[in-house]
């Protein structure tokens, strides 16, 4: 089922109101734990600070296009979730008494490619891509700790970025069924592309801290594959499934 900006719209409007994270709980972060996890979660930290004006300049071009108002105010609060949760790590960061990082060679190569960046439907699967590597990421930070708070927020980005990739998977079968023969196979081999350079330099950023949760090279590779391919799969059963509405 395809949902309507305005149903993600209420949907991410209402989620922001869910309060997950027991800020209660005192952090407890073991030096081991640290030496494993604590760059990375500095990196995905900063990662999560944008202030999404790039996509929102993209996604007001679009939306003009197409003439869905309702989707720039579902991609702002999509852009306000995101900022939830770099926020919630920064406060953790804090609370451990941990300096947040200003500058991260992964998240300065991300920024000026995504500067760069004016196509809805390159926004999109690139979102896609990050998304399912946070969701692999953030597990393996979960079974990486000990310590409830992090785990706390852990969980409570997973479930947002769950329906992230949802929103932004539905979002690229509506760029995408309105292509040609020809340019849907251009398409998913820039994705492709795309997606092999992201997946690697997630990979050499995060390693460590993956591995520390449990996850290695072949087992993130394998994931991110399984979820990329699932991507595609959606686009073409989504696709098939439309075609024989229109017919009925």
């Amino acid at each position: 089922m395809i949902h309507t900006s305005s149903y993600w719209q209420q949907h991410f409007k209402h989620n922001l109101t869910i309060q997950r994270v027991d800020w209660s709980i005192e952090p407890k972060l073991m030096n081991v734990e640290r030496n494993d996890i604590l760059y990375s979660l500095k990196a995905w930290q900063l990662g999560e600070t944008s202030d999404g004006s790039h996509l929102l300049s993209a996604a007001n071009k679009y939306a003009r296009k197409i003439e869905d108002k309702d989707y720039v105010a579902a991609v702002k609060l999509f852009i306000k979730e995101e900022q939830k949760h770099g926020h919630n790590l920064g406060r953790y960061i804090d609370l451990i008494g941990e300096e947040r990082l200003k500058k991260d060679w992964g998240d300065t190569l991300f920024r000026k490619i995504r500067y760069l960046n004016k196509s809805m439907e390159l926004w999109t699967i690139a979102v896609i891509i990050v998304e399912s590597a946070a969701q692999i990421f953030y597990e393996a930070l979960r079974e990486a700790t000990d310590c409830e708070l992090l785990q706390s927020i852990c969980n409570d980005i997973m479930i947002d970025e769950a329906h992230h990739i949802k929103f932004q998977n539905e979002r690229l079968f509506i760029i995408f069924q309105n292509k040609g023969f020809y340019n849907k196979a251009l398409s998913i081999a820039a994705y492709s592309i795309l997606f092999f350079g992201t997946i690697h330099a997630i990979w050499l950023g995060h390693g460590k801290a993956l591995k520390a949760g449990g996850v290695n090279k072949s087992e993130f590779m394998r994931r991110m594959y399984y979820m990329f391919f699932k991507t595609i799969k959606f686009l073409h059963s989504a696709e098939k499934m439309a075609a024989r509405l229109a017919v009925v």
